[in-house]
């Protein structure tokens, strides 16, 4: 397994500001207000979807790396997430990928080919978006999907952070939610990893688990008119003993489509394996 950030001689706030420094900041039209987009290096457009309860620092450990390999990064706070401002209704993954798409049309010259990555929640509306994309799509790409209908209650081991609880109560919380759902490992939950997750969940205002727990990936994968690959932890969490069912279920719907399984690895695969996650993605998009 590879060693992660040594946490002990940085600063979570300054180390995530010192890489967000180095992108440019686009906004598109989001409900009422706008979409936030960190956009790093120059090449192939490549567009990173983050999951729920999330920001684009779910790709702090990939982003760099893949702008200096010939990519163009352009990592999405999706609406009601981040920076972003609230998309207004329709809540649902078609009416939050009809933002995220208009947003792509008007960062991306038409004539670029795009490949597009969901993580988790972000699958299912990176799955609308791909859809919408039709020919301009090079390919898809998902991490820890999510889109495979209701599931086992992973939530009920996870912790509400609320202004009600103390510095102390909200950081435990944040540590038990990590250890519990996102890393296989409990110790690679540190600083940073539990900083993310106060600072993102602190943001959140789109519920994103009802939209994780339909069936819309699944729908949307014959729609889909180029490559698909998919990439699990073999200790993800949200999987819950049925990774092999939604293998299998992926394939039922893309008989073409590439999966990977990475050995010792959570749910937040690109993250706790960093090294072998950007490995992977670069050569399914070269």
């Amino acid at each position: 397994m590879e060693a992660l950030i040594p946490e002990a001689e940085i600063d979570p706030e300054a180390w995530l500001n010192d890489i967000a420094s180095r992108a440019k900041r686009e906004e598109t039209l989001c409900g009422e207000g706008v979409m936030v987009w960190h956009v790093w290096g120059e090449g192939i457009p490549l567009i990173l979807l983050h999951g729920g309860h999330g920001a684009w620092n779910h790709w702090c450990r990939n982003v760099e790396f893949l702008a200096a390999n010939g990519f163009k990064v352009m990592v999405a706070d999706l609406p009601g997430l981040g920076l972003s401002h609230d998309p207004g209704p329709p809540y649902t993954s078609d009416g939050i990928a009809k933002i995220v798409h208009y947003g792509i049309t008007r960062l991306v010259n038409e004539k670029d080919l795009v490949h597009l990555v969901g993580f988790s929640f972000g699958s299912v509306i990176g799955a609308v978006v791909a859809e919408m994309l039709g020919p301009q799509l090079g390919s898809f790409n998902v991490v820890g999907a999510a889109g495979f209908g209701p599931r086992e209650r992973v939530a009920d081991s996870m912790i509400k952070i609320h202004d009600g609880l103390s510095k102390d109560e909200k950081i435990s919380a944040a540590r038990n939610n990590m250890e519990w759902l996102m890393f296989a490992d409990p110790n690679n939950v540190g600083e940073l990893a539990i900083f993310m997750q106060l600072q993102n969940s602190g943001r959140a205002r789109t519920l994103s688990r009802p939209i994780s727990m339909t069936l819309r990936l699944l729908e949307a994968l014959p729609n889909i008119f180029a490559p698909v690959n998919a990439l699990w932890g073999d200790l993800d969490r949200t999987t819950m003993g049925s990774l092999e069912d939604r293998m299998q279920m992926l394939k039922d719907e893309r008989p073409d489509a590439s999966i990977e399984v990475l050995n010792g690895v959570g749910h937040w695969s690109q993250f706790e394996a960093a090294d072998r996650f950007n490995q992977w993605l670069i050569s399914k998009i070269n």
